[in-house]
């Protein structure tokens, strides 16, 4: 498929560009590097979120399992993405503020996307009827879409240790851009084929309960 190399290049350029294009800062050396990547997959796992609520929306509006099945692969790397920022944001904290962990505002509400998420996935996983497993999914995720603008605005609404945006000269913000795209990228490509997958998983359940006598 042509879009895969143009996208293994867009990555590769993200992250060539966190490395050697990114100046160094002078407070906490490289180790701020990591801001570009934590970043740009919060924004992936925000953007996975927003899909699978909007998908399982259409799914019980519609009753098609085609959208359930967009909804599904966004919760996945919906998940992907809120760990990842989980795990680069406690990198990030220990740099700048010498702790791990910090009941922070955006923190706490970050965590409790993921863990909403994470119940999404587990539940799915225990129901076989799948348009059973879709409503509850569906359910799920617009309950976790709750919680998206109490995130992105955490650190408006709330006081708390985390800032409201990174302090950045030009460059740096250019860095940021080019990851966001470079990982956008990847996070689109991935959703797309694992929606793919789903449906191919679909006609071949079908065709085995057609041919079992």
């Amino acid at each position: 498929m042509p879009y895969l190399p143009l996208t293994a290049v867009l990555t590769a350029i993200a992250m060539l560009a966190t490395i050697l294009w990114a100046p160094t800062e002078s407070t906490m050396g490289d180790s701020q590097r990591i801001v570009y990547i934590h970043v740009a997959v919060a924004w992936c796992g925000l953007a996975g979120f927003l899909v699978t609520a909007g998908a399982g929306l259409l799914y019980l509006v519609r009753r098609d399992l085609a959208w359930d099945h967009w909804a599904q692969a966004a919760a996945e790397l919906g998940w992907l993405g809120a760990t990842l920022t989980l795990v680069t944001g406690s990198i990030w904290a220990h740099a700048a503020w010498n702790t791990w962990w910090s009941w922070d505002p955006r923190l706490a509400t970050m965590f409790v996307l993921w863990a909403i998420n994470s119940a999404n996935l587990v539940v799915r996983g225990a129901i076989e009827d799948p348009h059973r497993r879709a409503r509850t999914g569906a359910v799920l995720a617009i309950v976790g879409a709750v919680d998206l603008p109490l995130v992105v605005m955490a650190t408006r609404w709330f006081r708390g240790i985390h800032p409201r945006a990174p302090q950045m000269d030009l460059s740096m913000r250019g860095v940021l851009l080019v990851s966001a795209m470079g990982l956008a990228a990847l996070f689109a490509v991935l959703l797309a084929r694992r929606r793919a997958q789903l449906g191919l998983e679909r006609m071949v359940a079908a065709l085995e309960s057609r041919s079992d006598p």
